[in-house]
């Protein structure tokens, strides 16, 4: 991907390999055209998750280059490749591109132009900066996690989509691509400090001004939209399956209620959750579907990841596509007139080098070299077996 289809086709981005954030990041650029190299570690992974390449989702769309990054000849390479770049995503710790003498001020000293993306927890300042974290102490720390969970209970660990991806990843794409888009016109690059702590309390921004107006209570569960509510709920059905409603608008509650049989009330209290507990156990989910899907009582059944791919939405949508057998989300958003391409697989640690080292105008002396002196290293893919 990245030689000719997506919005960001033609841009190059340089991928210091690591986990979460970062690669999806990255993932997110490659699934949008741009041409991503991925630099692993000769002694590591590169993709941070024990499954096999096929599954690392979030390398899809791009070559590994396997280089040995404690090696002379190795820094002098990365040096070069992010001289042709248009922009840099780094995840470690504040200081360690530094040590490896490819921190901004050099990289940006080469090539003024290049957009330098940083993803840490914590951020590059601060007195948590040094520390390790992960995506529930970065929600622990801005007020977010506190607010998620039942009445009377516990806070809930939610999966890390909030502050590794949506609070990290999301915020470091989105940095990048503003700065990219202003090198453009002023034709300086930049240093992009994204942090999770500070992604994941932006994206608290709507609850704070709620708290501050005196609309959201500080006791998780009591609120509209934390479980506090009847009608904006998951309900238990005969099957024991499940779906949700959030029917927040009068209207859009007054349409549930007709079409549940229920006399119109705006009461949300503990009588109406009892009311619609026992209701909703007396139907299936596909039987409800069938009364409540596709109304504006704002239903949708609450499935799960081996269901989702084959609802008749997502499946008209294309929501869901099949690479090489393996059933992932379809990149996104959607664009008219440069629609992107479709995924290709994670590579194994190395399998691109040669190839993607070519591409990006090294030259194959220099390539068969650096492989005859273990400064780079090129691996076989993994073949799949059909089961």
């Amino acid at each position: 991907m990245g030689d000719g289809m997506g919005p960001l086709a033609g841009f190059r981005i340089v991928e210091f390999a690591g986990i979460g954030p970062g690669p999806f990041a990255s993932m997110l650029f490659a699934d949008l055209g741009a041409s991503v190299i991925r630099i692993d570690r000769l002694s590591s992974s590169g993709l941070g998750i024990d499954v096999p390449t096929r599954f690392a989702l979030l390398a899809r769309s791009r070559p590994s280059v396997a280089i040995d990054l404690k090696h002379p000849d190795g820094i002098a390479l990365a040096g070069d490749l992010m001289a042709k770049a248009d922009a840099l995503i780094e995840g470690f710790r504040p200081g360690t591109m530094e040590r490896l003498g490819l921190g901004p001020d050099a990289a940006l000293r080469r090539n003024p132009r290049l957009v330098y993306g940083r993803m840490t927890g914590w951020g590059q300042t601060g007195p948590l900066a040094q520390a390790a974290g992960h995506d529930l102490n970065y929600l622990a720390l801005v007020g977010a996690l506190h607010a998620v969970g039942r009445a009377g209970s516990k806070p809930t660990p939610p999966l890390n989509l909030a502050a590794d991806f949506g609070g990290g990843a999301l915020y470091l794409a989105f940095g990048m691509a503003c700065a990219m888009l202003e090198a453009q016109r002023s034709g300086k690059g930049q240093v992009v400090d994204a942090a999770m702590v500070d992604g994941a309390a932006s994206l608290m921004t709507m609850f704070y001004g709620l708290y501050a107006a005196g609309r959201h209570s500080l006791e998780r569960g009591t609120n509209l939209l934390d479980s506090g509510s009847a009608i904006y709920e998951t309900y238990e059905c005969a099957d024991g399956r499940f779906v949700s409603i959030a029917p927040i608008e009068l209207k859009f509650r007054e349409v549930l209620f007709k079409k549940l049989g229920l006399p119109y009330t705006k009461d949300d209290g503990p009588d109406l959750r009892d009311k619609l507990e026992k209701l909703f156990k007396t139907r299936t989910r596909d039987e409800w579907c069938a009364l409540l899907e596709g109304t504006d009582a704002c239903f949708a059944p609450v499935l799960s990841m081996a269901e989702a791919p084959r609802h008749p939405h997502n499946v008209a949508r294309d929501a869901f596509i099949e690479v090489e057998g393996v059933v992932q989300p379809a990149p996104a958003p959607r664009f008219s007139r440069t629609p992107s391409e479709r995924p290709t697989p994670p590579q194994d640690q190395g399998e691109g080098t040669r190839a993607a080292l070519a591409a990006w105008g090294i030259q194959r002396d220099r390539i068969e070299s650096l492989l005859r002196d273990n400064v780079v290293a090129e691996s076989q893919p993994q073949k799949v077996i059909a089961e």
